[in-house]
């Protein structure tokens, strides 16, 4: 037990941390990708993916609360490590690196956080159901069915305000994964500078793969490219 305490404490043990918990969320943002889209092919399918979700029972509490931990762990590991490097450096070198690295770098910490609040909203509006605008669509006069994902998904973004708010979240989450890949990469050991930049190019194309991805929802129920289905 020491031995973990011990290696917690340290920078390597925290980048590990960091680097395994991200990767388990980075995992979860491909596949929750993967089971949104499915919006574009029919209500039906997406309905289905819905009822499959909840059909898992108590698995799917253990799988929630599993990424829960990994999430909360990955951000209060982040902030740690953080203070422990600015703690450690000299002031003069801190200016330095601070005007060399990217936006994303020095957006890390606080990037995280505000990805920390829209995740909350996010479980608040989809997962529990509990936000005013999902309250509202409760029983509304659409297609029947306990899991009707579809009309919640497209009733809720018809609301500009969610729509924007859900943009620049998923802007932020973006931002923090293109450099999170590099981070995860550069932990498990490749440092070369070859590597280094094929990193830095490969992280934000698949950053912001991820992010249009995302957003091509929103957008399209904006521009009425998905619309309600009526029963």
């Amino acid at each position: 037990m020491s031995f973990i305490i011990n290696f917690y404490k340290s920078s390597i043990g925290k980048k590990w941390i960091v680097a395994l918990t991200g990767l388990v969320l980075i995992g979860y943002v491909f596949g929750h990708l993967a089971g949104n889209l499915q919006i574009f092919l029919a209500p039906k399918y997406i309905n289905q993916y819905a009822t499959f979700l909840h059909s898992l029972g108590p698995a799917l509490y253990v799988i929630r609360s599993f990424l829960l931990v990994c999430f909360f762990a990955h951000i209060l590991t982040t902030i740690l490590l953080a203070k422990q490097n600015r703690d450690a450096r000299p002031q003069q070198y801190a200016i330095k690196a601070s005007r060399q690295s990217s936006f994303a770098t020095r957006t890390m910490v606080f990037g995280g956080l505000f990805v920390l609040c829209f995740v909350i909203f996010h479980l608040l509006q989809f997962t529990m159901r509990l936000t005013p605008d999902i309250k509202a669509i409760e029983h509304p006069p659409f297609m029947s069915g306990e899991y009707d994902c579809y009309n919640m998904v497209i009733l809720s973004f018809q609301k500009p305000l969610i729509s924007i708010f859900y943009i620049i979240g998923l802007f932020a989450l973006c931002l923090h994964l293109s450099h999170g890949f590099q981070s995860l990469v550069q932990t498990l050991g490749l440092t070369s500078r070859k590597w280094v930049c094929v990193l830095e190019i490969g992280s934000r194309a698949l950053a912001w793969v991820i992010f249009v991805g995302y957003i091509s929802i929103p957008v399209s129920v904006m521009l009425h490219i998905l619309n309600p289905v009526l029963k």
